[in-house]
């Protein structure tokens, strides 16, 4: 049975659909609310091209006053110039008009078709409405996951607790994507919330380690958005005071399981996708090696096809390690699928193919693992196959 996905202490969370989607009843509109001000902090796309709110929130983190996010679905406020500009201000004057904050206390966040001038007359009439209608409990948790999607097909939620000086510490976030999907940072937006206490310092260095083990360690298909944004506010409900250096790297632990149930839940989601697959990479002298050998593999189009046809061609894979910077022979690579050994010491292993692919096709899981001899660092990376309904999807989107 599923945990049930509750919020910490002091916050509250709403979503509705308040008529921004061509279906009026698809849900469209998020709000995340603390009744006490949050250390904030953010992770944003890198992509240069990007959204209106992206510019806004950036401006307002780190901070130790934020006690909202705002966001809508089924309108990515990107591409719109200076109107976009207000009208992301704008979302955040209505919420803090009736929370009665400071408008600078309320983060904005969009997602959906890019181009396209944000609608003001649905969101106007929908902000009030998600305030009255804010609540702790997990209806109104689960209608805020909701209020997120675009071609999800499912909420994206995550929970955990832990004790920290005696006292029961939650964090919650939640999470959409399911293509235009890809690392630095990863194409999607997330909120994560904790009732631990944390300084803006902390929080933004527990959020960039947390999405540098998540986030950007999942990839669709390589292509990194405008609205790309991880947002993870602390606002000490659980008990003020400081924390030993354990406690914070318990707590910053727990915050990684959520980041990273979130992330793989995204790549579980991916659109037309029949395999989730785990690239492990072991063995670099650094991490940033590792990192960049599971992304290549992870973004080749060779591979993912080779999955989706549940073919087991080593060949792509080895290839795909060889065309990165990093310096290597083939003699220097072990390649397991499946657990089952491919390749080792420049040329191929003895192995049953047949037996590989009908494991491959059988099984929704899928695992490609790297050894190389050059060190201790590894990384951990998913992704999804290519599939034909994938490019079905993504060719009819706007259309």
């Amino acid at each position: 049975m599923a945990a049930e996905m509750i919020l910490p202490e002091n916050f509250r969370a709403a979503g509705l659909a308040c008529g921004i989607k061509e279906n009026q009843s698809t849900f469209d509109l998020s709000l995340f609310v603390s009744e006490t001000p949050c250390s904030g902090a953010g992770v944003f796309t890198q992509n240069q091209v990007c959204g209106a709110p992206v510019k806004v929130s950036r401006e307002r983190v780190p901070a130790d006053s934020i006690r909202a996010v705002i966001i809508n679905s089924g309108n990515a406020n990107a591409c719109t110039g200076e109107r976009g500009i207000e009208d992301a201000r704008w979302m955040t004057q209505q919420v803090a008009s009736g929370l009665d904050v400071d408008e600078n206390q309320v983060l904005v966040c969009s997602t959906g078709i890019i181009g396209h001038f944000l609608p003001r007359s649905p969101i106007e009439v929908g902000i009030p409405e998600a305030i009255r209608q804010l609540d702790s409990d997990s209806k109104g948790f689960l209608n805020a996951a909701r209020g997120m999607m675009t071609t999800d097909t499912v909420p994206k939620q995550a929970t955990r607790t832990l004790l920290v000086g005696g006292k029961t510490v939650r964090v919650s976030g939640v999470a959409k994507g399911a293509a235009m999907i890809a690392p630095n940072m990863a194409t999607m937006l997330s909120v994560i919330l904790t009732d631990a206490s944390l300084d803006p310092s902390q929080t933004d260095q527990m959020l960039r380690h947390a999405v540098d083990r998540s986030f950007n360690c999942v990839s669709v298909e390589g292509h990194t958005s405008t609205s790309d944004t991880v947002i993870l506010l602390a606002n000490g409900a659980a008990g003020s005071g400081s924390y030993s250096e354990q406690e914070l790297s318990e707590l910053q632990a727990v915050i990684d399981e959520v980041a990273v149930e979130l992330g793989q839940a995204i790549i579980r989601d991916a659109e037309g996708a029949d395999h989730f697959i785990t690239i492990e990479v072991a063995g670099t002298q650094l991490r940033a090696e590792a990192f960049e050998i599971a992304q290549t593999i992870a973004n080749d189009a060779l591979v993912k096809t080779a999955i989706a046809g549940s073919d087991p061609n080593w060949g792509r894979i080895v290839s795909a390690i060889g065309r990165t910077s990093v310096k290597l022979t083939e003699q220097d690579i072990v390649l397991h699928i499946n657990g089952t050994l491919i390749y080792k010491s420049g040329v191929p292993a003895e192995f049953d193919e047949q037996s590989v692919s009908d494991g491959i096709r059988q099984n929704r899981e899928v695992s490609i693992e790297v050894q190389l001899p050059f060190g201790e660092a590894s990384v951990v990376f998913w992704t999804s196959d290519l599939t034909q309904e994938y490019v079905r999807l993504n060719s009819e989107y706007t259309t």
